[in-house]
């Protein structure tokens, strides 16, 4: 597998004006992505915008914005005016109850058709793997190791070659950050979902994570696993100046 691309994602509640500017600094890092979390309070689509009138190449991407809290219609009216060759729509199942897999590749579907932009699919478990690669234009995993991500890639190019495999990697490049991460660590470790998919991986939370101490060897791995990493930027505040060195730390394993 070729060397995966290098992207940098960041959560929606920066607002806008502070993504903008961090659009600009990993445009200027040459970073192949910005994405930006979707959470109430954070609107993904409507950061996307403004980072979309201030850079030119980069590609910019929602992770993951959720089918319980948003229809295909809202999706697709959020992300009017986004150029659909620079856009990825990230989403995923959030809370749906019933025939979730029907209703994810429903909303896919439907996003495809409006859009015109690349659809990924969120996702954890095989069922939903096999619906991102065969139905979507790939899966977006999370929290798994250098091992594991190149196993799932290698069953999602089986079932279509042409899916593109995404990776997001909690990432700590100063020590600063690394409070949050052991903290957003911890979090994610104790959400019953993510608990259960850590222990079927047989895997700690702790093994999925790149830390100041390891990122040089660490990032290397992860990129020969997939297609494209998202480092998702942990850092030790939310000023924009520590996001602006952060891009400009991971367009430094984009460009060596």
């Amino acid at each position: 597998m070729s060397t995966a691309r290098v992207s940098m994602g960041v959560a929606g509640t920066l607002g806008p004006d502070a993504i903008a500017k961090i659009a600009v600094a990993a445009e200027r890092a040459g970073l192949y992505a910005l994405w930006v979390n979707d959470t109430p309070g954070g609107d993904s689509l409507a950061a996307l915008r403004a980072a979309s009138a201030v850079t030119d190449r980069l590609v910019l991407a929602t992770g993951v914005i959720p089918f319980d809290r948003y229809s295909a219609d809202d999706i697709a009216a959020g992300a009017t005016g986004l150029a659909a060759g620079r856009l990825v729509l990230g989403v995923g199942s959030g809370q749906l109850a019933g025939p979730v897999l029907s209703r994810v590749g429903d909303g896919v579907a439907q996003l495809k058709a409006r859009t015109g932009a690349r659809v990924v699919v969120g996702a954890l478990g095989p069922k939903m793997r096999r619906l991102a690669a065969a139905s979507a234009d790939g899966p977006l995993l999370s929290w798994l190791t250098p091992q594991i991500a190149a196993a799932q890639a290698d069953e999602a190019h089986g079932v279509s070659p042409a899916a593109h495999v995404a990776l997001y990697i909690r990432a700590a490049l100063e020590d600063e950050g690394m409070p949050r991460l052991v903290a957003e660590t911890g979090r994610y470790a104790a959400l019953p979902k993510y608990a259960a998919n850590f222990a079927r991986l047989r895997i700690a939370a702790s093994d999925t994570v790149i830390t100041p101490a390891d990122a040089a060897v660490v990032v290397p791995a992860y990129r020969a696993a997939v297609d494209e990493i998202v480092l998702r930027a942990v850092t030790g505040a939310d000023d924009v100046g520590a996001y602006l060195r952060f891009a400009e730390q991971a367009g430094e394993f984009e460009v060596g």
